[in-house]
């Protein structure tokens, strides 16, 4: 399992998946409360997500997990931020406190 450090917290990478490309990126970030999320159970709420993207035309490229702080947060390409509310909704039910279109940086 790979950890990266972002802002002094730790997360705990997910699987990366490819980008398809020729759609804009967004990160999607839920707040679930300290110690109410673990990674492992991330891996089976990512599982669902990927059952149900194609349909709204979203890939799901990374995830990071906080575990500590109950934070998860979710690295998509997607026609737009709707697309991606809509995948979290049908297949978990999870919606995200925030979400933000990204640019790649050279």
């Amino acid at each position: 399992m790979a950890y990266c450090r972002t802002m002094s917290i730790l997360f705990t990478d997910g699987i990366e998946a490819s980008q398809i490309g020729g759609k804009e990126l967004f990160l999607d970030v839920h707040e679930l409360g300290a110690g109410n999320v673990k990674a492992s159970d991330v891996v089976g709420v990512h599982q669902k997500d990927s059952c149900v993207q194609k349909k709204y035309g979203v890939n799901f490229i990374q995830y990071w997990v906080d575990e500590k702080d109950g934070v998860v947060m979710c690295l998509s390409e997607a026609p737009d931020s709707d697309a991606v509310i809509k995948t979290h909704k049908e297949a978990h039910g999870l919606i995200p406190k925030s979400i933000e279109e990204v640019k790649q940086g050279q």
